[in-house]
């Protein structure tokens, strides 16, 4: 799918409820592509390879919208569901999209390491309340999924992957624990400096799982020290080899994305 065809798609679309778009802006172009959809304050999110390997796409973009418009409810400062039109999920001419609420930002700043994890807890407190339908193996069932979509188109050399995956289940049930809805995915570029403080952005890999795989994903490193480092700057809330485990699962996913990338 090509990033210009997302883009008319969703032009196309939103146009189909009034939004008239003279100068469509691509925020981002990778696993999905974002596009602002100027001058309307409305941003459109259409799955771009996140659709090649999630069989449930238009569920993950619905869980993004619920747990967005929950959490602002509750005063999280959060992006929103756009106000402007239907914020779907909408299936339209062969894509899978949302809108939601275009906030001003600084484009520039970026949010160190430390920085998010010191804003993971109050979030965490509050996704706590979320009790809409959410999976449980989060980050595993999109290496399933990807390592049958690259089975599927003919990439050869997968079974390490599959060990590896096979590896990390056997001992999945003993990191499985301190679970609750999480972000999925909280790094840095899932954040927004704006004039009022930060905003969450992005809850399309919400899932089940303990409060380490969020960690995980901030560590940074392999190894004990740095899971040590992660626990302490989030303040507690989860054992350090834990965290150590899910970095590998982090790194097995990043490292099969990747392989994605170069046969997509």
């Amino acid at each position: 799918m090509s990033t210009s065809a997302a883009v008319r798609a969703a032009v196309s679309l939103a146009a189909t409820h009034g939004i008239a778009t003279a100068d469509p802006v691509v925020l981002k172009d990778g696993s999905n592509v974002i596009v602002h959809l100027r001058p309307a304050p409305v941003v459109a999110r259409v799955a771009a390879r996140t659709a090649l390997v999630r069989p449930s796409v238009a569920g993950h973009f619905g869980r993004d919208l619920a747990i967005s418009a929950f959490l602002a409810a509750r005063g999280v400062p959060v992006v929103t569901p756009s106000a402007e039109l239907p914020p779907g999920p909408h299936s339209f001419a062969g894509h899978v999209m949302s809108f939601s609420t275009f906030v001003p930002h600084d484009p520039g700043h970026e949010f160190t390491r430390a920085d998010v994890l010191k804003l993971l807890p109050a979030l965490h407190a509050e996704l706590r309340a979320y009790d809409g339908p959410l999976p449980i193996r989060g980050p595993m069932d999109d290496v399933d999924n990807t390592l049958a979509y690259l089975s599927g188109i003919g990439v050869a050399d997968l079974e390490p992957f599959r060990e590896r995956a096979s590896e990390l289940m056997a001992s999945w049930d003993a990191h499985y624990r301190d679970v609750q809805p999480l972000h999925g995915d909280p790094h840095h570029g899932n954040l927004l400096m704006t004039p009022h403080g930060p905003v969450w952005l992005d809850f399309e890999d919400t899932w089940l799982g303990p409060v380490a795989w969020d960690l995980a994903c901030l560590a940074g490193a392999e190894g004990a020290e740095a899971a040590r480092r992660t626990v302490e700057t989030y303040g507690g809330g989860a054992a350090p080899e834990d965290v150590e485990f899910h970095v590998r699962t982090r790194i097995l996913f990043g490292t099969l994305w990747g392989v994605l990338m170069r046969n997509s």
